[in-house]
């Protein structure tokens, strides 16, 4: 029914006849609108009427907000997003009944009339003119469908809203208007099919499909009599006839409808006794829309499809323009979410870290070579309860994480790859003492570093002292070496190849110029650190992660989505190289514990300053992962701590994220091929009368730029060292950080 408002005075054809003076025009501009006529001068006045033929007759209907449903690379589904909860549906899979309850309470007379129904206007004008009041509406269902296609339009804009269903009479010769267009164009059946996907039938249901699985949970083609009534009933006010909340006005109601139905014969007298006396028979499902309701642990990542829609281009120019698209719906969005590998992702978690615990984990999976994230997800899950987060603590600030992780020695290996390609031999040798301060001056990107304050570094132990190869300070992760490195070639040369691994700040700041980045202290996220050791997996080419891999739209016609960008950012050569070096941190390092069983794997453990922070970033030749584990917040050192129900005195990179990591790869490897690496020959160096320490244990290498009592010393690390010495020819494996 149209809206009504009390009040009294000039019956509204008087008001209208004497506002156009054509009495064809009255009809129309009467039509639905059922004012109090002391009111409708005054509203006439404030709206703005043009002449009826000069209104544009064209109505740009928008398209319809539906849901969309997000999939996995399977096709299994992840997850219902929606603006407004509507699925689609052609009136052939809308029930007969749904349509005579429909037309029988709301506009008896559809098939009769044409955009108007003059014999309603006299019937509504006399009823209102005896009442005093509105006890009568003539909007016709195209008029009301016209009304909705403006609200439709308006989405939340408020003020769009309130003009789009404000009680004037230029407002109602607009939609008259529209309504005789779309009698043209649709015809009574279109216009019934149309009425019903865009109308709101409370709960958070829009359209007859939706309604139907709200409140009864079965397809709109399967309501009957009394279902049917119930809906129809409930148009003229969701809330006040809302069934979940009011029964007994619900039951009035939808007895008020079907009566209805069997006065103007579309059921029997009896049907329509039978229909009154059955119960409501709700079987109500519960609203359920966004990442929340995703499966598999997969929220995280359904939050991550849902940001990489808004702010790629790709889907359209402009963020407003995006923002609509979405809103809009009726996408299928498949995904590059392996449900493999994310159940064995979630496994690993569940198995390493509990939700209730004092720090957190997060893992992300990226396929080398092509940029897929096969799996996302970490142990506090998403949601807004007790140990529940909407934060990401897989990905960047940008993207809904938070302002990341100091990496630790997992940044080494790119500070390695750095001087090997500016020509540096894998055999260098540096002193590498066991404390020394930063050196200085050290070339950057914007001049030079100068250590004015004589801050110092030191490696894990003291034991750990050169000179040492580059094998060997990747193996035990050897501080003073790496900052030696980095020392001698500048820093720019590592920021830069950073830049081109895709390794970026996860608050979008820019990376520090000091000779300390060699040891891990700049911000980043798990998902950064994957999709950067994919590259050494690919020999030297880097791609950019991506999360979707094909759109359908609402018209069934695929859409073009963002496409990962691969670059080679540096020579087989050096990545081979580095593989060579990470291989055997997971065969005789620190990260034992991680190795992969029959199958090529590499990577390297890392922790930060104070253990705030642990890693393991890792690879085989066909995917890539990163493990983190520590305190979202920062402030809860990994020490006499108990984590996934064991207690740690000391948290190493190679103990906790080590082993999450290797479920969760192994996992998602099983059935699949297992290729190797292309490996070099690397000499071992001979340097007399040196001994070294046994490292079965070994440290874990630390960056952090956290300040400890008594100096500036990075520290943090991997098992401390045996008190055991070996001769000096012995070079082997030991523990990388």
């Amino acid at each position: 029914m149209g809206n009504k408002r009390s009040g009294g005075g000039l019956s509204p054809a008087q008001q209208a006849a004497k506002f156009l003076g054509v009495s064809v025009v009255a009809g129309a501009v009467l039509a639905g609108i059922a004012l109090p006529a002391a009111g409708a001068l005054g509203l006439a006045a404030k709206g703005s009427v043009e002449g009826f033929d000069e209104l544009p007759a064209n109505l740009k209907t928008p398209p319809l907000s539906q849901r969309s449903t997000i999939l996995d690379a399977e096709g299994g589904k992840i997850a219902t997003v929606y603006y407004r909860d509507r699925t689609i549906v052609p009136l052939k899979d809308i029930s007969p009944y749904m349509q005579k309850a429909i037309v029988a309470i709301e506009d008896s007379r559809f098939y009769e009339h044409g955009a108007i129904d003059l014999k309603g206007i006299l019937r509504a004008v006399n009823e209102n003119a005896q009442s005093g009041g509105v006890s009568q509406g003539a909007s016709t269902l195209t008029q009301q469908y016209v009304k909705n296609v403006f609200v439709e339009e308006a989405g939340d804009d408020a003020d769009k809203v309130a003009e789009a269903t404000q009680q004037t009479i230029g407002r109602k010769v607009r939609e008259l208007k529209f309504a005789i267009q779309i009698e043209e164009e649709l015809g009574k059946k279109g216009i019934l099919e149309n009425y019903l996907n865009i109308t709101f039938f409370g709960q958070q249901a829009y359209g007859i499909e939706a309604a139907a699985q709200r409140y009864f949970s079965k397809p709109a083609k399967d309501l009957n009599i009394q279902e049917s009534a119930l809906l129809a009933g409930l148009v003229q006010s969701p809330s006040r006839y809302d069934p979940v909340n009011d029964e007994q006005e619900a039951i009035k109601r939808r007895n008020t409808v079907i009566q209805r139905m069997a006065a103007v014969r579309d059921i029997t007298p009896q049907e329509a006794e039978k229909a009154k006396k059955a119960p409501l028979g709700l079987k109500i499902s519960r609203p359920s829309s966004g990442c929340i309701t995703a499966v598999k642990g997969a929220g995280f990542f359904c939050d991550y499809v849902r940001r990489a829609f808004l702010s790629d281009p790709v889907f359209g120019k402009t963020a407003e323009e995006r923002q609509k698209t979405w809103e809009r719906g009726g996408l299928t969005i498949r995904t590059t979410l392996d449900p493999k590998a994310q159940e064995s992702v979630q496994a690993a978690i569940e198995n390493g870290v509990n939700k209730d615990d004092e720090v957190a984990t997060a893992v992300a999976l990226v396929e080398p070579g092509t940029g897929k994230i096969t799996g996302m997800g970490q142990s506090r899950p998403y949601g807004y309860g007790k140990n529940e987060t909407e934060m990401n603590l897989s990905v960047n600030a940008s993207m809904g994480g938070g302002a990341g992780y100091q990496p630790g020695s997992t940044f080494k290996p790119i500070v390695a790859a750095a001087a090997l390609e500016r020509g540096m031999p894998v055999t260098k040798t540096y002193s590498s003492p066991y404390e020394m301060p930063y050196p200085s001056p050290v070339a950057t990107c914007s001049g030079n570093y100068v250590n004015t304050t004589s801050e110092e570094l030191a490696n894990e132990n003291e034991k750990e002292v050169g000179p040492y190869s580059m094998k060997e300070a990747t193996a035990l992760s050897v501080n003073t070496y790496f900052v030696q490195m980095i020392s001698e070639i500048g820093t720019c040369p590592v920021i830069e190849l950073s830049k081109k691994m895709g390794i970026e700040r996860s608050d979008g700041n820019d990376f520090g110029q000091g000779p300390s980045i060699a040891l891990g202290t700049q911000e980043v996220s798990p998902l950064t650190m994957a999709s950067a050791y994919a590259t050494f997996a690919t020999r030297g080419t880097y791609c950019s992660p991506i999360a979707i891999a094909s759109i359908t739209g609402p018209d069934k016609k695929s859409m073009p989505v963002p496409k990962s960008t691969c670059t080679k950012v540096m020579s087989e050569k050096t990545a081979d190289t580095v593989n060579t070096l990470l291989r055997g941190v997971v065969e005789d390092g620190t990260g034992r514990q991680a190795g992969l069983e029959g199958r090529a794997s590499a990577g390297k453990t890392g922790t930060t300053d104070f253990r705030y922070a642990a890693w393991f970033a890792g690879y085989t030749p066909n995917l890539s992962g990163a493990v983190w584990v520590g305190d979202p917040q920062h402030k809860r050192q990994m020490v006499d701590i108990t984590i996934g129900g064991r207690p740690y005195d000391k948290v190493f990179g190679g103990e906790v994220p080590g082993p999450i990591w290797k479920t969760a790869m192994a996992g998602a490897l099983e059935g699949k091929e297992a290729p190797g690496f292309n490996l070099v020959d690397i000499p071992e160096p001979n340097k007399p009368g040196k001994n070294k320490p046994n490292r079965p244990g070994g440290g874990n290498g630390n960056g952090g730029g956290d300040n400890k009592p008594g100096g500036n010393r990075p520290g943090g690390g991997d098992n401390p060292l045996p008190d055991v010495e070996l001769p000096g020819d012995w070079f082997g494996g030991g523990q990388g950080r």
